[in-house]
């Protein structure tokens, strides 16, 4: 079942996140300090990146691309976990600077690396990987839905059209017997994803979900993983 969150209030939040001028530039997250740059979706503001940061099955001594790396805690957990070859990809220059900030941080530089990219566009057609991972947009919205900046295409896919573009291309990218995961919640149409997933002959398995106490209700987060039929 679809949760509607008001477009609204969602787009206050991001506003804030690009002029607010009492945003600090670090946050704490999963026992580590990480920079914040103003323009990237901050990943304190909901408890997503953490849940999925911890959810994430990551393949050791293998390779890990994420789409949608935002300030970066995802991709970098990846390489401190024991990835021995990261890329994190993303659309909004601003994130692309801001992971590639703290990989430096973390110092895990020589195995993250970081592109700015329109899905899988700035990619090798060579390029393969273990396992595949984005933490979807999930707020839903209409196909006709604007996005105005881009710190909005970090939180609304409309239509998902995102998500059939990541589902549809990710076979041209991922290893023999790799793995294809998308992080959701509650708030994301499942059946348009399956009915996506379907069209590009795939199936889509729940490996877990998580139930947090936010601000504003009770989200539940799912970690998902993508099947060729």
């Amino acid at each position: 079942m679809t949760v509607k969150e008001s477009p609204e209030a969602v787009a206050q939040v991001l506003q804030h996140a690009l002029v607010g001028d009492d945003l600090p530039d670090s946050f704490t997250l999963l026992g580590r300090e990480w920079s914040l740059h103003r323009g990237v979706f901050p990943s304190t503001l909901s408890a997503a990146t953490e849940v999925m940061a911890s959810m994430v099955p990551y393949p050791v001594g293998g390779s890990f691309l994420e789409v949608g790396c935002g300030t970066g805690v995802i991709s970098v957990t990846a390489a401190l976990n024991g990835c021995t070859s990261v890329t994190a990809l993303d659309i909004n220059d601003k994130a692309v600077a801001n992971t590639a900030a703290n990989a430096e941080r973390h110092s895990v530089s020589d195995r993250v690396r970081v592109l700015h990219s329109d899905m899988y566009t700035a990619l090798e057609p060579t390029d393969r990987f273990d396992t595949i991972f984005w933490n979807v947009p999930w707020t839903y919205v209409e196909d006709d839905f604007s996005l105005s900046t881009d710190l909005h295409s970090a939180v609304f896919d409309p239509g998902y059209q995102g998500q059939a573009r990541y589902i549809a291309g990710a076979h041209e990218h991922l290893a023999d017997g790799g793995r294809l995961l998308l992080g959701t919640a509650d708030l994301g149409d499942s059946e348009r994803l399956d009915a996506i997933a379907e069209e590009a002959g795939m199936r889509v398995e729940l490996l877990r979900r998580v139930r947090r106490i936010e601000e504003v209700r009770v989200m539940e987060y799912h970690m998902l993983e993508l099947h060729t039929k």
